[in-house]
């Protein structure tokens, strides 16, 4: 493993010098490559920029959390040894993508960014430290197939209250509840409060709409779409025999 990791920094060293001395050695990483990078490096420096909330239900051992959000976070990220690397996450990426940026951009060499965030580092089975795992153990399986027995069609949404396309969606979903009442029921999951469903689902990113009819899936969409593609959606699944 320690063989593998040191040929990813010899490659990410090459790569920084084909670009020039002042280029900085960085890098977006998927979960295994993270984890693997990380344990390489003793004097890492881990940054978890989600919210305190989110960070209470589940981080990576030994982060600090510093709110990308919070108007103080340059304040206190620029007090971090300059010299050392860092690594950075999120939730999905979003957010650590950006906080990779302005490290870099504030004059730290050595930037490593969790590709997917977190939700990749859970589907990848890596350990993680949870203050209260009771709290976000979350919905069970049984529990999950309970609510889709139904003669009308499930409209189920996995989201997150920090993830950006789940906001824009949040709205029109309410409307399609309403709207739909006679045919859709539509059922919301707080990704965060139901960690071990998510797993089981096989959902790793967000947003993810799943359409069932008779308790069979008939149809998945991840990432943003808009109210006209999920109504075009929920009225053809809603013809089929």
């Amino acid at each position: 493993m320690f063989r593998t990791a040191s040929l990813v920094i010899a490659g990410l060293l090459l790569l920084a010098s084909c670009n020039g001395p002042s280029s900085p050695e960085t890098g977006q990483l998927p979960a295994a490559a993270f984890a693997q990078q990380l344990q390489a490096a003793p004097d890492a420096q881990l940054l978890d920029v989600r919210t305190p909330e989110e960070y209470a239900k589940g981080h990576l051992p030994k982060a600090l959390n510093l709110d990308w959000y919070e108007a103080g976070f340059a304040a206190q990220a620029v007090q971090l040894d300059h010299n050392k690397p860092v690594f950075v996450y999120c939730l999905s990426g979003g957010r650590s993508a950006e906080a990779a940026g302005w490290l870099r951009s504030a004059g730290f060499s050595k930037v490593y960014d969790l590709e997917g965030g977190i939700l990749k580092w859970r589907a990848a089975q890596l350990p993680e430290t949870q203050d209260n795992p009771a709290k976000t153990a979350g919905m069970s399986k049984a529990d999950y197939e309970a609510l889709l027995k139904s003669d009308k069609l499930v409209l189920v949404d996995f989201y997150a209250d920090w993830c950006g396309p789940c906001r824009k969606m949040a709205p029109y979903l309410e409307e399609i509840k309403t709207e739909m009442v006679d045919q859709v029921t539509v059922v919301r999951i707080n990704a965060d409060d139901n960690q071990d469903l998510m797993k089981s689902m096989g959902v790793d990113a967000l947003p993810v709409l799943l359409i069932y009819k008779n308790g069979a899936q008939l149809w998945r969409n991840e990432g943003f779409i808009d109210k006209a593609g999920v109504v075009e959606q929920l009225n053809a699944v809603r013809m089929t025999e």
